[in-house]
């Protein structure tokens, strides 16, 4: 473990404190972003990669963070993972991995819609991920905000999903070829473990339509994946009471030893 240079801050942008950490926000291209910094970093710089709702639940980062692991966020607004949003996220990754040197292969964390931002960057950059953990997620936006299998569909965000891919039609929207669901094989190739933490009885993101059918699809390409079920789990609360499983595979995936 490193200590922190704190003579001369790594970022740009308002410094304060987040849980106790020191914490960075800057604009990228007109996007927020929010990196914190653990207080003593691994030598890799590792770095967890949340991909939405910021601060909610927090405890894997929090513990994370305690680890040596830097946070990340960019918030493209209500952008549903579309490819102008991905095109922000390119450009974050590129900035940390280059400018900071972080690790070239971060964790990704995708809660809810966070879910379909992480799978859809993942699939395009197979080879810069290290490891996926998403809880109810979102894996197929035809589910939610679709509503087009048994979970009941935000209208008003499908609509606004259609407009941000620029999709002609809803018809157009439900033939796209790189929804997540529908495009695995590149994370299989490329051996991602994968870990969902889903209620099996989500009354938003329905648990069958996206985290099993994902399950059980990416297993068909040979890929690895843990499935942390909650029975009878609604889509709130998201995490685990003790987040320990959570924790350990991302260390385990990231080249640290398991937490007690």
């Amino acid at each position: 473990m490193r200590q922190i240079n704190r003579k001369v801050p790594p970022f740009d942008g308002k410094q304060s404190e987040y849980h106790g950490f020191r914490r960075y926000d800057s604009m990228l291209n007109g996007c927020p972003v929010i990196v914190v910094e653990p207080k003593h970093g691994a030598d890799n710089y590792p770095w967890i990669w949340r991909a939405a709702y910021f601060d909610h639940r927090p405890e894997v980062d929090l513990a994370l963070l305690m680890k040596g692991f830097f946070l990340a966020f960019i918030d493209t607004g209500e952008s549903y993972a579309c490819p102008d949003a991905m095109a922000h996220w390119d450009a974050l990754y590129r900035q940390l991995t280059t400018k900071h040197g972080f690790s070239p292969k971060p964790a990704l964390e995708g809660l809810s819609i966070g879910g379909l931002f992480a799978y859809t960057w993942a699939i395009n950059h197979p080879d810069w991920v290290g490891c996926i953990y998403a809880d109810n997620p979102v894996c197929d936006f035809k589910s939610c905000p679709g509503g087009k299998g048994r979970g009941p569909g935000l209208p008003s965000r499908w609509e606004k999903l259609i407009q941000c891919y620029h999709f002609r039609s809803e018809a157009e929207a439900l033939a796209y070829k790189k929804n997540p669901i529908d495009n695995l094989k590149p994370l299989a190739d490329a051996r991602i473990p994968l870990l969902h933490v889903s209620g099996d009885a989500d009354e938003v993101v329905s648990y069958e339509d996206n985290t099993l059918m994902l399950k059980q699809r990416y297993e068909q390409f040979g890929g690895k994946i843990e499935v942390i079920v909650k029975k009878g789990g609604r889509h709130h609360p998201h995490g685990l009471d003790n987040p320990t499983p959570i924790i350990n595979f991302i260390l385990t995936h990231s080249g640290f030893t398991a937490a007690s």
